[in-house]
């Protein structure tokens, strides 16, 4: 790195059909990465990536397009939907022997593209590892905002090293991606792995805002989903809970069972049929639940153990002008799954 001139950066920004918002999404990064490179903050040489995550609009055609009248940008096309912890790692890893140092955002323009100078001047004071933190959830609805400051305080119970308020808006050095890399599982939660890296790191806060276009690509369903991919993947908890309920549930059976004897030598028994239709439902109840429970860990096992590749690339526009086919670049999927 030219310490004059500054790290080479590359911005990486996941896309799913995105085209209504991508327009000025391109706009905005291209003003701030070229105000930084007049900064000398990031060298000449740094660059905007945008990875379309099979999308079904006209997402790849827009970026394609904007590549031929702006230099700065550059993308990479998924042969399918992979999903977006996916997209991010494949945009990571696709750029890292090309930079010094990487930030992750999304191309919704929620996040705050200026703070984006602040991740550069604290990667230049010695962090490997910069967090985008949100000051606040003002903007969100109250369903939201409950859920999702639940979600951080349930992990943080379970003993996840994870970042409060923070999504997928950071800052990585080139170490970091490299160390990112050994992190083999299929089952992505970057928001738990990155913390896990362990090199020097900050947090810069920011006010997030509304989507400028375009509607969210996280509706309740795929909310719920991730936060149960972040829970499972990260904890052996939620298992020793159920262990706990089943250890509790046996003692208030003993407890029954010696009343119930207690009661029919005293001569004071009486049948009741509501008492042991609530008493099987409850045990039915937690039985399942039980059973779903372990369930989602064993299929987080089954996912693992077949080795599938994160993702797979179709077309890679690389900043050098050259472009790659599938083949070649499926050799960063290889490298990731060992």
């Amino acid at each position: 790195m030219d310490l004059r001139s500054g790290p080479r950066l590359a911005i990486v920004s996941p896309c799913y059909n995105e085209e209504e918002v991508l327009p000025e999404t391109i706009m905005r990064l291209s003003g701030l990465l070229t105000e930084l490179m007049d900064e000398k903050l990031v060298a000449p040489d740094s660059f905007l990536l945008f990875v379309d995550d099979g999308s079904s609009d006209r997402t790849w055609p827009l970026i394609v397009e904007s590549r031929r009248h702006n230099p700065l940008v550059h993308g990479l096309k998924l042969a399918r939907n992979a999903g977006h912890q996916q997209a991010l790692v494949a945009g990571l890893m696709s750029v890292r022997d090309r930079i010094d140092c990487a930030v992750t955002i999304d191309a919704d323009l929620q996040d705050d593209p200026a703070i984006i100078r602040e991740f550069v001047k604290k990667y230049k004071e010695g962090c490997d590892i910069v967090y985008g933190v949100r000051r606040s959830r003002a903007t969100d609805t109250f369903f939201k905002r409950t859920t999702a400051i639940g979600f951080y305080r349930l992990m943080e119970w379970m003993g996840v090293n994870i970042v409060f308020n923070h999504a997928d808006f950071r800052l990585m050095s080139k170490r970091a991606i490299d160390s990112l890399e050994r992190f083999k599982e299929v089952n992505l939660f970057l928001r738990g792995i990155v913390p896990s890296i362990g090199f020097r790191s900050a947090s810069v806060y920011y006010d997030r805002t509304e989507r400028f276009a375009g509607t969210s690509k996280y509706p309740l369903r795929k909310m719920i989903a991730f936060a149960l991919d972040g829970i499972t993947s990260f904890s052996i908890r939620p298992i020793r809970l159920v262990t706990l309920a089943g250890f509790i549930v046996f003692l208030a059976s003993l407890t029954a069972a010696v009343y119930a004897l207690i009661s029919k030598f005293t001569g004071n028994a009486v049948s009741g049929w509501t008492s042991l239709i609530v008493s099987i439902w409850l045990l039915g109840g937690m039985q399942l639940l039980a059973l779903g429970l372990i369930g989602e860990y064993i299929g987080k096992i089954y996912k693992e153990t077949k080795r599938r590749p994160l993702y797979i690339v179709e077309t890679l526009l690389l900043p050098e002008g050259q472009e790659a086919a599938a083949p070649e670049t499926m050799r960063l999927t290889e490298r990731m799954r060992g």
